[in-house]
């Protein structure tokens, strides 16, 4: 798929984004929003991960030949780039035609027969609704049902937004534009955003969207023009070289520029602005909870009052004042969430590793990779001892990180009515 990368997408030259082991063309001049971060800053496309994920694996120390010391089994496979070919076409079985032969390779590989294939994993950087279709008719239906195949039940999808309602995908960050090269680059990148003097209270990338019930982001364009002194707004295009939205510069900029970045929902629920905002600095705003609360649990704290502001959607519609809300984070608080907003930068990020050597900082990557290996583990340590597998519920997937000392998924929670 690399090799003919012309073929991936009709209107995305996806040729340039699969250069640099997936980070896309180098980003040069080192003026203004990205000054001071040497080489680490490329043209990386939201939609990456595939490639991005597999070269990392494939410079990871710990890499076995010998299977039956694996914790852990790789799959590298383009599933995000495989899809992206025929989302759009009426060609249901050309949409399936890989997902099911690699189901079908690897049940004949003695590794899957071990755990049945759940000490495996895969990257499909995209969310995940476009792998579970259920209707095999026409267009009917969107994506492909490669995380609805039995084989793919039992692995790990490492996507970037999961479903509420399912059990075998992870929501692992989206790449951003900055892939720091050293410690150093990634310390100096975390101290130039923390000393930033931020001239708006806060801002807003984004688009009207008329025809979606569901979408927000009018309401905000309104306030945020109605608030020119408190708020930056960019007004994004849909498509096309002239969107301000696609520029890591230009949304670099923006948000480092304000205090909070308000981040709704769009197309999808969870976006890339999001690690952009945390990349800048910024605080971030979320107006539902599947934006990141009960996606990122590996990588974002489990109090989101820590580190972000969470103004319920239904509150905008009412026309209730973002700047308002804003404007009650006292100076305390302000501080201490934007520690550790900075301090989450290295967690959202992936590095690259192509010319370092020694590291002391967890990126994206490797928190990601240690989480599967952990789950696996237990798995695997639990049927040597004969324990039962834990049974969870589908149902409340997005729930179980939630989730206290002592309570069950069954309890009460505010925002149940959002997923039930």
């Amino acid at each position: 798929m690399v090799h003919n990368c012309d073929r991936l997408s009709p209107w995305t030259d996806m040729c340039r984004c699969t250069t640099n082991g997936g980070f896309g063309p180098l980003l040069r001049g080192g003026k203004g929003a990205l000054q001071g971060a040497g080489t680490g800053w490329y043209d990386t496309d939201e939609h990456a991960l595939d490639i991005i994920f597999h070269e990392r694996i494939k410079r990871y120390e710990c890499l076995t030949d010998d299977p039956s010391l694996a914790a852990a089994v790789f799959v590298p496979f383009y599933a995000g780039l495989d899809v992206a070919r025929h989302l759009w076409g009426n060609n249901v079985s050309a949409r399936d035609e890989l997902a099911l032969d690699l189901a079908g390779l690897l049940a004949e590989r003695p590794e899957w027969c071990a755990m049945g294939g759940r000490d495996h994993f895969f990257v499909a950087g995209r969310t995940t609704w476009d792998f579970r279709r259920k209707a095999d008719g026409g267009q009917s239906e969107w994506g492909s049902k490669l995380l609805n195949l039995p084989a793919a039940r039992n692995m790990t999808a490492l996507v970037v937004g999961a479903s509420p309602w399912h059990l075998n995908d992870v929501a692992v960050p989206y790449p951003t534009a900055f892939h720091p090269a050293s410690d150093e680059d990634l310390f100096f990148w975390q101290d130039r955003v923390r000393a930033l003097n931020r001239t708006y209270l806060f801002s807003f990338a984004g688009i009207a969207r008329p025809g979606d019930a569901r979408s927000i982001e009018g309401h905000l364009v309104d306030q945020c023009k109605a608030s020119p002194t408190a708020c930056s707004l960019m007004e994004c295009s849909t498509t096309g070289p002239d969107n301000k939205c696609e520029s890591p510069a230009t949304v670099m900029e923006l948000f480092q520029s304000s205090t909070f970045c308000l981040l709704p929902r769009g197309g999808t629920d969870t976006r890339r602005p999001a690690f952009d905002a945390v990349l800048a600095g910024c605080i971030p705003v979320f107006f539902h909870p599947s934006s990141a609360y009960v996606q990122y649990s590996w990588f974002l704290p489990k109090s989101h009052a820590d580190y972000s502001v969470y103004i319920p959607e239904e509150d905008v519609r009412k026309n209730a004042s973002v700047e308002e809300r804003l404007r009650k984070v006292s100076p305390e608080m302000l501080r201490a969430m934007r520690d550790t907003v900075v301090g989450l930068i290295p967690s959202v990020t992936y590095s690259d590793m192509t010319s370092r050597l020694e590291t002391t900082v967890k990126d994206a990557f490797d928190i990601a990779v240690a989480a599967v290996i952990n789950k696996v583990t237990k798995l695997r340590r639990g049927i040597a001892e004969g324990r039962p597998e834990e049974e969870k519920q589908e149902r409340y997937s997005w729930k179980y990180p939630l989730l206290e000392e002592g309570q069950k998924p069954e309890d009460p929670h505010e925002w149940d009515p959002l997923f039930n």
